[in-house]
């Protein structure tokens, strides 16, 4: 028996330094993988801007990333989704053609990606407010303003950040040539009614027994009831998988795990996502769900909406009724034929073709 007990431990001692060795061959793959991604993405033009760091933003640090080919070309702010999704993990798999003709600011809101590790989270916690995050998205604009020698930006923005875009862009019009919205928020229970009964007819169609099951335990959706965390991430799960987040996808393997390349986020940086998307959606989510601006007539800047045609995560009929009856210096709606809810990712080639397009002549 003793015997036995030796083999066996120092059977488990050669897994254990044979387990040791792949993680580390493995962690040697995923740096080198990592290494490729930060030099492709290496600004070496003479009058490039190629800048990571935090700024005091609302009281606290906030990280901003900026890229461009040319200090000289328009600016875009780029305000990312979630609450608590960033842009700059993955804006590698799309942003670099966008980086020859504007510099493109990214900015990890409080408590999302990379700022979440700059302050106390207990701290953060209790600023986590609608309001909060609309001051900071205008402080961040002015600061790019006079750090980078612009008069105005172009406000460009992706499903969460549509919310606090919106409200900016009415808040304070002087500060933006232009805003681009995509998988815009209008109506939050319009889009989560329409999102629901996608996701009923398509468990229909397809006979899928769980997902009616699982549907038909929180309907009516969203109905007189809170819409609760558990109830929002119950109803967003099937139409998600059945192509409404990414078209003809029912995984978006590519989006979530692709800060795991990210040359701008550590590991423990990425680990932070989920913190941060813990932190926030819970304390945002009584204000998010009575979010409606179908009531705005006037738009005080340009508007150009980039509409994926598959998207069941933020539907897009309550903004095609909105951009209808709005009054706004101009107004278009451009239509991506092969997306749903991640248009830049999906349709990456036509995002620059419509900002070169419809966009850039907003810029005066």
């Amino acid at each position: 028996m003793k015997n036995t007990l030796v083999c066996c431990l120092a059977a488990l001692g050669m897994l254990c330094a044979d387990a040791s060795a792949q993680d580390s061959s493995d962690a040697k793959r995923l740096a080198g993988a990592r290494a490729a991604v930060e030099d492709l993405q290496r600004i070496v033009a003479p009058h490039g801007v190629q800048e990571s760091y935090t700024t005091r933003i609302g009281g606290i640090d906030q990280w901003i990333n900026v890229r461009g080919q040319d200090r000289a070309n328009p600016m875009i702010l780029f305000v990312h989704g979630g609450p608590a999704s960033p842009i700059t993990p993955t804006m590698w798999q799309f942003q670099r053609p966008i980086e020859e003709f504007f510099t493109v600011a990214n900015y990890d809101q409080r408590g999302a990606g990379k700022s979440y590790g700059e302050t106390d989270p207990a701290i953060v916690g209790e600023t986590i407010r609608i309001e909060r995050y609309v001051d900071d998205l205008i402080e961040v604009a002015e600061h790019l303003r006079g750090r980078y020698g612009q008069q105005k930006l172009v406000l460009m923005a992706h499903s969460w950040g549509t919310v606090i875009s919106m409200a900016a862009s009415l808040k304070r019009p002087d500060l933006f040539h232009a805003y681009v919205g995509i998988g815009q928020v209008i109506s939050v229970r319009e889009n989560e009614r329409i999102s629901f009964e996608y996701a009923l007819e398509q468990a229909r169609i397809h006979d899928d027994r769980q997902a009616l099951k699982e549907l038909q335990a929180i309907a009516p959706y969203p109905g007189k009831r809170p819409i609760t965390r558990e109830r929002i991430v119950a109803a967003r799960k099937w139409p998600q998988h059945y192509g409404g987040l990414s078209a003809w996808r029912s995984e978006s393997t590519y989006f979530f795990k692709g800060p795991l390349l990210s040359p701008d986020y550590t590991m423990e940086q990425v680990k932070a996502i989920d913190a941060g998307s813990l932190l926030t959606l819970g304390r945002l989510l009584p204000e998010f769900v009575e979010v409606d601006y179908s009531s705005v007539k006037a738009f005080p800047i340009p508007v150009v909406m980039f509409l994926g045609r598959h998207d069941y995560t933020t539907p897009t009929a309550p903004l095609e009724s909105w951009l209808a009856q709005v009054k706004a210096p101009s107004k278009r709606a451009v239509w991506f034929e092969r997306s749903a809810h991640m248009a830049p990712w999906e349709e990456p080639g036509k995002t620059l073709v419509s900002l070169l397009e419809y966009v850039r002549p907003l810029v005066k």
